[in-house]
């Protein structure tokens, strides 16, 4: 016999209260039976951004997020060229990429380590699994001569916020990750120097210098952090058999490439699918492991936003702004290109509708695709391993995973490590995936760099290309953000900016549930999934939902306000580290 109990953690979020998790769990079985994700805020970018001049897209799109905001101005640039036509020199490809690189290595740095890893630390696992804890101090790290820690309970110690070693030495490796971003685009997280054309970063000798000084600093450091988290995620499997299954779901991921390489791209729509698949992260969509498409021009037209539970009228009767692609083929009314937004604001309702979010899905000519981004490096790891093109040395994609090659640093020597496609798409997969992509965007910094000293040791210096906008044009940007898939739809009339869509990796991974009822990732992952906190229902923290949808990358969770069916109200009052005080009302 179930017994569910509603409960809900709201909000869940990095900045403004934005996200919010709704549940039944039924606490005799261990299970949540139902999810869903909300959120409670209308930013409307795509709304002021009709009418403003094109040329001021990527500064204004670029305050979408206090985080992330230079991948929406990278993508927006990405989008303006196409439409402009102009192809921006190679160094300044170069110097995009590196200050792109440096962002992941931030981002995916604190978040793991300050913000994720205290989900793991030893207070938490505490408080929630004590008996987990003690197996932890009793369990030898496989890789403690690698990273130092003799047991993985000393792992967990090391991740207490602001106590734990490696958490305050993650703190140190940050600030590093984002003087290297401000070198090449000048400010973070709103870049200065950052143009379609290409950038205003006056290239030198020093200025590489700089930034590699820095970098190799942070390769030394992942060269511990990586066999780390293998030996903790590790860890979770034997200690909780079953864990593999929390936060899985089918294995549904969409990677819209990352780190263009000038000798190939061009910004035109034409060869879109030539230049994507020479991207140092191949785009790619992967359904049940096998890679459908590597085809930009292909997962652009696939590409549809629907409603279902989120607070919008439709577009039906609307506009429709482009009919047909470059190449000539059709456009969808539910494309990007062709979105209207009409916001209907109204009341919460849980069985209606619920959530400011919309529900991008992928169209494969028969299913509308719920996909997720895996947090940002599954699925860029997982499309990228499969493709099997990218290889330059520090970087080779075998067709089963990645190799990762470090070179010698200050304090250890040369070091591989191999990412291999995992068996599940879950809450510690997601995690580990994290890891390992720091050290995939160390390397891409590292022939970056190498690239770049070779265009100015050859006196091409110049860093950006004169365009004019076009009184009509259209263009799509395509990358990834920290979280995952990013794109930019741009419409130009008159020439001033008619249509502009945004779709970073939040409304892919966050979405409600779509007008066919399919429920968006983060309601996919934590429905269903088993619970193995220790507590009782009054005491209940829900790590595990936590873990699960943390592992996703939303943001960061600055208050929780918890609720328990029967009309009992238990607030659980986090601090930004996530470290829990629990009152009772």
């Amino acid at each position: 016999m179930s017994e569910l109990v509603d409960m809900a953690w709201d909000p869940i979020t990095r900045i403004v209260g934005s996200l919010g998790i709704y549940t039944k769990i039924d606490f005799k079985q261990r299970v949540v039976a139902e999810c869903r994700s909300t959120s409670s805020i209308f930013r409307g970018y795509s709304v002021f951004m009709k009418g403003k001049d094109p040329r001021d897209a990527h500064f204004i799109t670029s305050r979408i997020c206090g985080i992330c905001g230079d991948n929406h101005a990278t993508c927006s640039c990405y989008a303006q060229n196409m439409a402009y036509g102009v192809k921006p020199p190679a160094l300044a490809e170069w110097i995009v990429n590196l200050g792109e690189a440096a962002e992941f290595m931030f981002d995916h740095n604190i978040f793991q380590e300050n913000l994720v890893g205290v989900d793991y630390c030893e207070r938490m696992v505490a408080e929630t699994n004590p008996g987990v804890l003690e197996l932890a101090d009793r369990t030898a790290a496989p890789h403690a001569g690698e990273h130092g820690f003799r047991t993985v309970g000393d792992i967990m110690r090391s991740l207490n916020p602001f106590t734990g070693e490696f958490y305050r030495e993650a703190l140190q490796v940050s600030r590093l990750t984002r003087e290297m971003f401000c070198l090449m685009e000048g400010r973070h997280p709103h870049p200065s120097t950052l143009f379609p054309g290409g950038v205003g970063t006056p290239a030198s000798t020093q200025l590489i210098t700089d930034y590699l000084t820095r970098l190799m600093r942070y390769v030394e450091f992942m060269k511990r952090s990586v066999p780390m988290h293998d030996d903790l995620f590790d860890f979770f499997y034997t200690a909780l058999p079953g864990y593999e299954h929390v936060g899985e779901r089918r294995v549904l991921l969409a990677c819209w490439g990352s780190f263009q390489d000038p000798e190939h791209c061009d910004f035109r729509y034409a060869d879109m699918a030539a230049w994507g698949r020479r991207m140092f992260v191949t785009p790619g969509i992967v359904v049940d492991g096998k890679l459908v498409t590597t085809d930009l021009v292909k997962i652009n037209l696939g590409i549809r936003i629907l409603l279902g539970s989120s607070y919008y009228d439709d577009w039906e009767d609307q506009e429709m702004f482009v009919t047909a692609d470059p190449l000539g083929n059709p456009v969808d009314r539910r494309h990007p290109w062709n979105q209207h937004t009409n916001p209907r604001p109204q009341k919460r309702d849980l069985d209606g509708r619920y959530s400011w979010v919309m529900s991008p899905r992928w169209f494969n000519g028969r299913d509308y695709l719920a996909l997720d981004t895996g947090g940002g490096p599954l699925a860029r790891l997982w499309s990228t391993a499969l493709a099997g093109t990218v290889d330059f040395g520090y970087v080779r994609a075998t067709g089963s995973g990645v190799r990762i090659s470090l070179p010698k640093t200050a304090l250890k020597g040369p070091v591989e490590f191999e990412w291999r496609i995992p068996r599940w798409s879950n809450t510690l997969e997601r995690n580990r995936a994290r890891t390992y992509f720091q050290a995939y965007a160390a390397a891409c910094a590292l022939h970056f760099a190498e690239r770049a000293l070779a265009e100015i040791r050859a006196g091409r210096t110049r860093t950006w290309e004169p365009y004019e906008v076009p009184d009509e044009g259209i263009g799509c940007g395509f990358s990834e953000a920290v979280r995952g898939a990013l794109s930019h739809h741009m419409v130009i009339r008159d020439g001033r900016i008619a249509n502009y869509h945004p779709y970073p990796p939040t409304p892919w991974n966050g979405s409600p549930r779509d007008s066919f009822g399919t429920p968006g990732p983060y309601e996919d992952a934590v429905q269903g999934q088993p619970i193995f906190e220790e507590n009782g229902r009054d005491d209940f923290k829900g790590i595990d939902i936590m873990r699960t949808v943390r592992s996703f990358d939303p943001c960061l969770p600055c208050g929780v306000h918890m609720y328990l069916g029967g009309g009992k109200k238990i607030e659980v009052l986090h601090s930004p580290t996530q470290s829990a005080g629990v009152g009772v009302s």
